[in-house]
């Protein structure tokens, strides 16, 4: 289904109140109740958001991630689903979805990521965490941690 400008495909299960700005394109994935959603996101198939969450403009959201409710994810933040990724198979013709495993992504109640951060595949940031502007997630950051660089690293504990 086109809406105008935005693109929510008919298998996309949206929850009470969601806010959808323009420039969207969303498949194959679920949103929470009241979850707000920016300018210029995507968010692909087999992805979960919960509830109240704000995801802001220019985000990438790729299969295999899920989102706990009340998590904010700001400007820009890319996530990956490929530690290895490849146009072509060893014999050079181009792959296919099914030469490829998706590794998932968990993104833990309350936790807040910072513009422009990169998130690889199979990491969990910890409930509460915050993640800097900029960071670069290699693995898992503990609960109520505060981590920025690249690649990211404890800076601090957050107080919430």
């Amino acid at each position: 289904m086109s809406t105008g400008i935005n693109i929510i495909t008919e298998d996309v299960k949206l929850g009470k109140d969601v806010k959808i700005y323009n420039f969207v394109n969303l498949y194959g994935c679920e949103i929470g109740d009241e979850t707000r959603i920016g300018a210029f996101v995507e968010i692909q198939k087999n992805v979960k958001v919960g509830k109240r969450c704000k995801i802001q403009s220019h985000t990438f959201i790729c299969e295999g991630v899920t989102i706990e409710d009340e998590v904010m994810v700001a400007h820009g933040v890319m996530f990956i689903n490929d530690p290895d990724p490849s146009a072509v198979k060893p014999d050079g013709s181009l792959q296919a979805e099914a030469d490829w495993k998706c590794i998932p992504t968990i993104v833990r109640k309350r936790a807040s990521i910072g513009s422009n951060a990169t998130i690889l595949c199979g990491v969990t940031i910890g409930e509460g965490a915050l993640v800097g502007a900029g960071a670069v997630i290699t693995r898992d950051v503990p609960p109520y941690t505060v981590v920025a660089g690249n690649p990211a690293r404890e800076i601090n504990k957050r107080i919430v």
